[in-house]
């Protein structure tokens, strides 16, 4: 892919030391782009960031699942004992169990979860994509298809999905990749991604409006307590907020306002300043917690949006 424009400065000591590119576009309730710096024609991969879309097709193919359950489906969670009791719950509802999950083992996400996880070994469960694969098995088990082989690109299951990823966005899924947790990947374009988030926040499909409802209401499921998506979720009435492996990340208002972005060298670092700096030019306000630039113990910089986030 390109390597895109600045979107992020690291200053330390009133020097820029530090910069990350990428591409991003924010749209307007209407749907007209406020922003657009970079390529946002090139497709890339949309990693976790698109767990709704994949929610979504779950629902419509027939998964009977709670709120909580949804939003784990949507989640990248932190591994927390809650995170866990849901995606276990999802599995006992079809009458299955962690066995039955065929997502790559891991420890949990969080660097808290994971120091209290020890020495235990990786499972699936631990894994943070657990609640999206529960939620696939719990749509296999509903329609009678195989769950030995759901993560098959060419399974029933994964057909179902790429169709709801093609209607939303309004484009034709040219390359299929395998993601992290060894379900298929959908690749799409910015504006494809940005347009396919839009139509999930707005419609009218009774899906579509329970998924975003479901993350709305359950924003420590969706990632974790401290976590970014979650306390940007908890501190912005109606906001819907998901981030991706490889520095991909999704915002949508309850209005039809969508925020999206790449960042060209994967990175999530300063995530929460980009993020504070693209919702303002939607013109909402949030507070949270920067990251720090230390020296000697100190805070010694900033990392902040680039004049071309932060000008429009």
């Amino acid at each position: 892919m390109k390597t895109g424009e600045v979107l992020l400065e690291v200053v330390r000591n009133d020097l820029v030391e530090s910069v990350h590119a990428g591409h991003l576009m924010i749209l307007d309730a209407a749907g007209k782009t406020v922003l657009q710096i970079g390529d946002v024609d090139s497709i890339i991969y949309p990693r976790s960031a698109v767990k709704s879309l994949q929610a979504s097709a779950m629902l419509r193919a027939g998964a009977k699942l709670t709120d909580q359950q949804i939003a784990l489906a949507c989640a990248s969670h932190a591994g927390s004992a809650q995170h866990l009791a849901v995606a276990i719950s999802t599995l006992a509802s079809v009458g299955l169990d962690e066995s039955a999950l065929r997502n790559t083992p891991d420890k949990p996400l969080d660097p808290k979860e994971r120091v209290a996880w020890g020495d235990k070994a990786p499972s699936s469960l631990a894994a943070n994509c657990s609640g999206k694969h529960s939620a696939m098995l719990a749509t296999c088990v509903a329609n009678n298809w195989d769950i030995n082989t759901y993560k098959n690109s060419t399974h029933p299951l994964q057909i179902a999905i790429k169709n709801e990823f093609e209607e939303l966005s309004g484009e034709k899924i040219s390359k299929v990749a395998v993601d992290g947790c060894g379900a298929p990947l959908f690749a799409l374009t910015l504006k494809g991604l940005a347009n396919a988030v839009r139509n999930l926040s707005i419609s009218t499909d009774p899906i579509h409006q329970r998924v975003i409802s479901a993350c709305i209401t359950n924003p420590v499921l969706v990632s974790g307590v401290g976590r970014l998506p979650t306390l940007l979720m908890e501190k912005v009435n109606g906001l819907f907020v998901k981030d991706g492996a490889e520095g991909v990340m999704i915002i949508a208002t309850n209005k039809g306002e969508v925020i999206v972005w790449k960042m060209s060298d994967g990175s999530q670092r300063g995530a929460g300043a980009l993020a504070v700096a693209t919702l303002s030019q939607l013109g909402i306000s949030v507070d949270i917690e920067r990251e720090k630039v230390l020296g000697d113990g100190q805070v010694v910089g900033e990392i902040r949006a680039s004049k071309l986030v932060s000008n429009g």
